[in-house]
């Protein structure tokens, strides 16, 4: 879709009914203050609140620089950003949360980074409001993240970020079903960099990440943008060989060199214990195999990353 306009700003929602009045005003109020045309994406991920009704009513008061996208049913919070940069006009394109921990008025310290020159504008959540749990869960994932992509961006799970047009159309190429946007984005960008930004406590609602998705996260990060963990599995799968051997060599001379048949005897139980470490690590290395596999499954079936079933605040000639 050519850019007809200067900035586009997604925001996924997913129930946030008690934080979208304000969310709304507050992003009209800063989009407005910058002299550029912009509009406002809302995606509903399949909200079972009032969520989508209020989307609905905003974007109907201001057509044009609000609009609504409705999927229709909870896709996650990086595909229901992927349907909105589907359908998103701007040269600069701003991820925001809805739940009001980033100020939306740090929009337009990202516009302004993003025109120096660069591809990618991060932010680093400086003072966080969040609980232990969660700053530690950030932590685990940042390292991860370094880790496996080389790039030592501090806060990846931060979705306040800018990107720039062709970074977008980029990853919208891309037909991965499992997609950690922050992660994906820097395989096309050639400046990125980072700002630091506010962190507000929630006012209303809660955390969507749960334990459980912390963890789906985790192998999203992992499996979906690098074949480190399996080389990881390779190179442990050899440790243990020679472990293995070593100890073979190490049997068969106390055996047959110093202590006779008996000696072994006694070990049974270590035997036991390092068998059964053996087997825990087959374990581990098939289920990570099968992770990788189960991916593969899912993306050779080519279905629809989400599916938008309306859109409002926009007419069709402009589509």
């Amino acid at each position: 879709m050519a850019s007809s306009i200067d900035v586009s700003v997604v925001i996924p929602v997913l129930n946030e009914e008690n934080n979208l009045e304000e969310l709304i005003k507050r992003c009209l109020n800063t989009c407005r203050t910058m002299n550029l045309s912009f509009e406002i994406i809302l995606v509903d991920d399949g909200s079972t609140d009032g969520s989508s009704t209020i989307i609905i009513s905003e974007a109907d008061k201001n057509p044009g620089q609000l609009i609504g996208i409705i999927l229709n049913k909870n896709y996650g919070q990086h595909s229901a950003i992927m349907a909105g940069f589907s359908k998103s006009r701007g040269k600069i394109i701003v991820t925001l949360d809805a739940d009001l921990q980033n100020p939306p008025e740090e929009i337009t310290r990202l516009v302004n980074k993003i025109n120096e020159g660069f591809d990618v504008v991060g932010s680093i959540r400086v003072a966080r409001a969040d609980s232990f749990f969660r700053r530690i869960s950030s932590w685990f994932v940042n390292k991860m993240a370094q880790k496996t992509t080389g790039e030592l961006l501090h806060d990846y799970g931060c979705m306040l970020r800018a990107y720039r047009r062709h970074i977008v159309e980029a990853m919208l190429q891309c037909n991965e079903r499992n997609t950690f946007i922050p992660i994906l984005a820097l395989n096309f960008a050639q400046k990125t960099t980072e700002i630091e930004v506010k962190h507000d406590p929630r006012k209303a609602g809660y955390s969507k990440y749960s334990l459980w998705k912390l963890i789906n996260l985790q192998f999203d990060l992992l499996t979906s943008m690098s074949t480190f963990p399996l080389r990881l599995l390779m190179m442990l799968g050899i440790f243990i060989s020679l472990i293995g051997f070593s100890l073979a060599v190490y049997i068969l001379i106390m055996r047959a060199m110093m202590y006779g048949d008996n000696w072994s005897t006694r070990g049974i139980f270590t035997a036991f214990a390092i068998i059964y470490i053996f087997i825990g690590a087959q374990f581990i290395g098939m289920g990570l195999l099968g992770e990788y596999i189960g991916r593969m499954y899912y993306d050779v079936r080519s279905r629809p990353r989400f599916f938008i079933r309306q859109v409002v605040g926009r007419n069709e000639i402009e589509e």
